[in-house]
């Protein structure tokens, strides 16, 4: 069955829906959490925070890009990615991740860096980013993090990655 997901920036009356899909995505609060600490964060950047929905408005999944550097450059942080667990393995992921970096690209973003699932992103075109001379302060399995340049005349800087305070890291 092929869905025709609409994808849209988040709007305030999404807010429930987003922390419920990431209490039922993930095995702890730690992400929902993380997500309302970055809505109150100088990092957040309006209009990255994306929802994919079905055609009858219901949210079922979440992207979030939030501002973080390699080194003093800016660039994106993606994550978290959630659905919900009925709609995962549906394309409501990926359109959400793809709304997300076409409406980045659009501001004149440059850069994205995501802690994932290897075999998931470079679909969207993220590479190791240790390929590129960006490191992480933890201690993560290499293939997880990942870069990517959204536009081709601006390669990727080295450096090390410092997100926004509510990470953590």
């Amino acid at each position: 069955m092929r869905i025709d997901w609409i994808t849209r920036a988040e709007t305030g009356a999404d807010v429930p829906a987003i922390r419920e899909i990431d209490l039922a995505a993930f095995d702890t609060p730690l992400e929902a959490d993380l997500v309302e600490a970055l809505r109150t964060d100088s990092a957040w950047i309006d209009g990255l925070s994306l929802v994919v929905t079905d055609q009858h408005g219901t949210v079922v999944g979440h992207a979030l890009m939030t501002r973080c550097h390699i080194d003093d450059t800016p660039a994106l942080c993606l994550g978290p990615v959630a659905v919900l667990p009925e709609y995962q393995n549906t394309g409501a992921g990926s359109a959400a991740i793809r709304a997300a970096l076409d409406a980045a690209g659009m501001r004149g973003e440059r850069f994205v860096t995501v802690l994932g699932h290897p075999p998931y992103y470079p679909r969207f075109g993220f590479t190791r980013a240790s390929a590129h001379g960006i490191r992480i302060t933890l201690d993560v399995p290499d293939e997880a993090m990942m870069a990517l340049a959204l536009d081709v005349a601006h390669p990727l800087p080295s450096g090390t990655v410092r997100y926004a305070a509510p990470f953590g890291i």
